[in-house]
C-alpha cells in the first residue's frame, strides 16, 4: 500500500499533470467513480487477492485503507491508514489484495478512477464487504 508520486507542468499552453511511475503493466480494467455529492460514503469493500489503484481525476477524496486479519470475521480495532487524493496533486494509491478501503468526496462534483487487475468477474468472486461505520464512526 503506498503513494505514487506524480507532478504538474504547465506552460504558455496549459498544463499537464502526469504519474510516469505508475505501472499499468497488470491494470486489467478501469472505471470512475463520480458521488453525487460528498454525504455519499463508498466503504468497506476488501479483496484478498484483486489490487486496485486510485487516481482523483477532478476534486478531491479522502480515501481510507484497513489491513484485514480475518475476512470472516475481521478485528473492531483495525488501524485506519487515510489518504487525501486531490486532482492538482497528481497522485495514484496502491492498495494491494488483502485491504478493504472506503472512500467519500471532499469536494462537490469529484471523480475517482479506479484501476483493477481483475477482470469483472474475478472481482466478484474476491469481494468482501463490511459495514460503513466498522472502522469509523465519524467519516
Amino acid at each position: 500500500m503506498g503513494l505514487i508520486k506524480g507532478n504538474n507542468f504547465t506552460d504558455d499552453r496549459g498544463t499537464v499533470h502526469f504519474v510516469n511511475d505508475f505501472s499499468m503493466e497488470s491494470v486489467v480494467r478501469l472505471y470512475e467513480i463520480s458521488p453525487k455529492d460528498t454525504s455519499i460514503i463508498r466503504a468497506w469493500q476488501a479483496h484478498k487477492e484483486e489490487c486496485k489503484w486510485f487516481y482523483c481525476t477532478k476534486g478531491s477524496f479522502k480515501v481510507n485503507v484497513v489491513k484485514i486479519d480475518d475476512f470472516d470475521n475481521p478485528s473492531e480495532d483495525l488501524t485506519v491508514n487515510s489518504f487525501e487524493l486531490n486532482a492538482s496533486h497528481p497522485e495514484v494509491l496502491f492498495i494491494p489484495g488483502g485491504y478493504a478501503n472506503g472512500f467519500k468526496a471532499i469536494s462537490e462534483n469529484s471523480k475517482l478512477m479506479v484501476f483493477s487487475n481483475f477482470g469483472l468477474d474475478a472481482s466478484k468472486q474476491d469481494d468482501y464487504r463490511y459495514d460503513t461505520n466498522k472502522w469509523i464512526k465519524n467519516w
